[in-house]
């Protein structure tokens, strides 16, 4: 089988490692790529919104599968393209990408179908949402209402903290036409985790489950990002909780999904905040998380390979999930300055000289140059390890980040260590 993946993130290099393994998989194209996914596999030099490109190349390669790994292609409708082509694809059509892509969606689905999550207003008009603020109870959280590398949303503790963002988002336009409209909803109180389903629209199968490190700052201090580390199995998701979500949310998405006819085929990555084992949702992500991947394909027991392909054929009822009976922890390394601005074209001196049978290190923001491996993106490197226990694997990637040149890189210290905390 050939297999196209899309993206060029720390997901994406994951994806393609894992699908390597597969005794099924003969080649492996990656577009566009990264310098991490260029030494495994076949880069094609076509940009993420470059629909007609990628399809003319999967056309011409005769492509079996295409996965798709963030979420921009998904939401312009790639997988509507290639489908109406006769082309095997991994992910949900442009329908139901909004689940993702338009917060506005996702909440008037949820409130529709009582799913549990917070209350809240939308609004596209900035006095409107300025006065709604004013009079509202804090914490809150204000949100872009559209794609935002997952830094469309914060925290807001007072009005002048919601003030500053909803300038920010509606007048500054720092996310551009994704804060043309913007949800502000009440704050959850609870612990957040990571929850997966795999679904082929007739059936669904809920993944292990991981916990996200969203904040860049140790203690979850500082702004949103895109992920600073993972890791996985997460404690906070017990069974009697595991149990929990699938009664109060995965089975009513899902029924949902049906009344609604919302055709969704793919992944569905369920955000949610845990309080006394009981789950509200706080987003939906229609693909992968990014740094959730690396944890859970290095758990991966089974196939990965088949995973994708039979949810893409709608034979998923037929795959059989196993898992290591070990934790694994993601450590992400990023740019000094992400997720404002920072510097890129650096090189990153001993990367290439470093060698664990046990640690793989996924890149996402890397550029190879004249033979150098150079930061070329916020995030850039996912230093992911397995061990016996969650404290094991903790060790083992902390000491892989140590080995590393991290001069012009910054990195939490603390990733995996609320698990250790539930644990004790």
């Amino acid at each position: 089988m050939k297999v196209l993946v899309v993206g060029s993130g720390g997901r994406e290099h994951a994806i393609c490692w894992s699908i390597l393994k597969s005794p099924k998989v003969s080649k492996v194209f990656c577009a566009p790529g990264n310098a991490g996914i260029d030494s495994i596999v076949n880069i094609v030099n076509i940009r993420l919104d470059d629909l007609d490109g990628l399809l003319d190349f999967a056309l011409n390669e005769e492509i079996d599968l295409t996965i798709v790994g963030p979420e921009q292609p998904l939401a312009i409708g790639i997988v509507d393209l290639f489908r109406r082509n006769k082309l095997l694809i991994f992910g949900p059509n442009q329908h139901s990408s909004q689940l993702e892509s338009s917060k506005e969606f996702s909440k008037i689905f949820m409130k529709k179908n009582d799913i549990p999550t917070a209350n809240f207003e939308s609004f596209s008009d900035f006095d409107l949402a300025r006065e709604h603020i004013k009079r509202s109870e804090y914490p809150l959280v204000v949100k872009a209402d559209g794609l935002a590398a997952g830094k469309g949303v914060r925290v807001c503790y007072n009005f002048e903290e919601a003030n500053e963002f909803l300038i920010f988002i509606m007048q500054d336009k720092i996310f551009s036409t994704s804060g043309d409209k913007v949800v502000i909803e009440d704050f959850l109180e609870g612990e957040e985790a990571s929850f997966f389903v795999f679904t082929d629209g007739k059936s669904i199968l809920p993944l292990d489950s991981s916990q996200d490190h969203k904040r860049l700052l140790d203690g979850d201090l500082g702004p949103n990002t895109g992920g600073m580390g993972a890791y996985s199995p997460a404690p906070i998701v017990d069974q009697e909780t595991r149990e929990n979500i699938m009664v109060d949310v995965g089975d009513p998405v899902f029924a949902a999904f049906k009344r609604d006819r919302i055709d969704y085929t793919g992944v569905l990555y369920i955000g949610l905040m845990i309080k006394d084992k009981k789950s509200k949702v706080v987003e939906f992500n229609c693909r992968f998380g990014d740094p959730e991947t690396q944890p859970l394909l290095f758990r991966l027991n089974s196939d990965a390979f088949d995973l994708f392909y039979m949810t893409a054929k709608e034979e998923l009822s037929k795959y059989k999930l196993e898992w290591k009976k070990k934790s694994s922890v993601t450590v992400v390394m990023a740019a000094k300055g992400y997720p404002g601005k920072y510097e890129t074209g650096i090189p990153i001196k001993n990367l290439s000289e470093f060698q664990d049978k046990n640690v793989e290190i996924f890149h996402a923001g890397t550029r190879k140059v004249n033979g150098d491996i150079n930061i070329n993106g916020g995030r850039v490197l996912g230093v992911t390890a397995e061990g016996d226990t969650l404290k094991d694997a903790i060790s083992s990637a902390y000491r892989s980040v140590d080995k590393l040149d991290s001069t012009n890189l910054v990195y939490r210290k603390d990733i995996g260590k609320k698990g250790l905390i539930k644990i004790a």
